[in-house]
């Protein structure tokens, strides 16, 4: 991938966060456009911290005493500077915040999309982590963020991607480059969650990412790099533990993945194969596609269409919700003459999920859950419950550890 690596000109409100991005479409942001993602890391003394920028190679990562500058690339926002790890976090979507909650900065998260909500989701999980909670209830509901909020929060880095930022209808382009240069930097991308193409108003390139690899960069950004290494190497166990346990192609159910407000009045239904770290949880198991390609991921679907494509699992977004009741769902569905002809809901296999926009430590619950939803006999079975928390797992059934990675996060490692 090719970088301009062009230092910004203008100095910031921040001494100590400075961008380094290259012009897009005569802006100040910068797009990616090719293959290559890894990190810069830029010179420790300050004054020649832009020609180093403009130097560095982005494939290669050069280790940096704590206190130096450093650069960090993805895109969109192309190259990124700091002088030092940022403090406060704005992010718009829970995988980033799940991202900073990893690295055992949950606390510096001002904003997140859903506080209430995503809060309580985390919760569920968090429960099976000693020593580790979430406290988000209370913090900025940043789905429809403004600009003059920003000004207030003041955040030393935003971890949300300006490509989507700026499909809200009060921001435009200007108002991107505004933040950036008068508060702190974007950094974050989002709609990786689907591949999805931005829209006309983000003028760069745009390239994708997987939960992972994206959490890597917001690790670099943070300087949490160990800590991250040390979760990567927890899933990549869990990932050889799944590949080593997968049955045959022709043992494999067919899944969908569902949420509905109201199960029996509208449904949307999204498939499992699609790209993106929204099935990130899902597409190393991988199970058929209950739809095979007859519909888009997000359609709304009814008990008729459901009950032709007749999964073998079905998958409810939302599940671990305390408000949510699984129990009734389920007897919802078995009360109705079409939906209980499903062979997921004749058979007892409705499960509970939790988050699409996860972070690296829900991706793990959800890799393990869903291993145990679908193949029983391989993981063991997973407990049937009405909703969260996430049921207690007898530890010889475990697919990761619970302390360990709990011991990650609050740095205890």
């Amino acid at each position: 991938m090719e970088h301009d690596e062009t230092p910004r000109t203008g100095l910031t409100r921040r001494d100590y966060v400075k961008y380094g991005g290259a012009a897009v479409g005569g802006g100040l942001l910068a797009g990616c456009t090719g293959g290559s993602d890894s990190a810069s890391t830029a010179d420790a003394d300050t004054e020649s911290a832009a020609k180093t920028a403009t130097e560095a190679t982005t494939d290669t990562e050069t280790e940096t005493p704590a206190d130096a500058s450093y650069s960090v690339t993805m895109s969109p926002v192309g190259t990124v500077e700091f002088d030092e790890p940022p403090q406060s976090i704005f992010t718009r979507l829970s995988h980033h915040a799940g991202m900073a909650f990893a690295l055992g900065r949950g606390d510096d998260v001002n904003a997140v999309n859903g506080p209430a909500y995503y809060d309580a989701t985390w919760k569920q999980f968090t429960a099976r982590l000693p020593g580790v909670e979430v406290d988000w209830a209370d913090l900025y509901p940043s789905w429809e963020t403004s600009k003059e909020k920003l000004y207030e929060l003041d955040s030393d880095v935003h971890l949300a991607d300006p490509a989507w930022v700026v499909q809200l209808e009060q921001w435009d382009m200007a108002d991107i480059e505004e933040v950036a240069d008068n508060i702190s930097p974007w950094f974050g991308n989002s709609l990786s969650g689907r591949h999805a193409s931005p829209t006309d108003e983000w003028t760069g390139d745009y390239e994708y990412y997987t939960l992972w690899e994206q959490f890597e960069k917001v690790a670099q950004v943070l300087r949490e790099e160990e800590r991250y290494e040390a979760l990567a190497a927890v899933r990549n166990d869990l990932l050889a533990t799944i590949e080593e346990g997968l049955p045959p192609e022709d043992e494999r159910p067919s899944v969908v993945l569902l949420t509905a407000s109201d199960i029996e009045g509208q449904i949307w239904a999204y498939t499992v194969g699609n790209p993106g770290f929204m099935t990130s949880h899902i597409r190393p198991l991988e199970p058929h596609d209950a739809f095979e390609g007859s519909i888009e991921s997000g359609s709304t679907v009814d008990f008729e269409a459901l009950l032709e494509a007749d999964p073998d699992v079905v998958l409810f977004l939302s599940g671990m919700q305390p408000s949510v009741s699984m129990n009734d769902l389920r007897a919802t569905l078995e009360a109705d003459p079409v939906a209980a002809e499903i062979s997921a809901v004749r058979n007892g296999r409705v499960y509970p999920q939790g988050a699409r926009y996860q972070g690296p430590i829900l991706n793990l619950f959800q890799l393990e859950m869903s291993a145990k939803q679908f193949y029983p006999q391989t993981f063991g079975e997973w407990p049937t419950s009405d909703g969260g928390p996430y049921p207690e797992i007898p530890v010889d059934e475990q697919l990761f550890d619970r302390q360990h990675v709990a011991d990650i996060i609050n740095g205890d490692f």
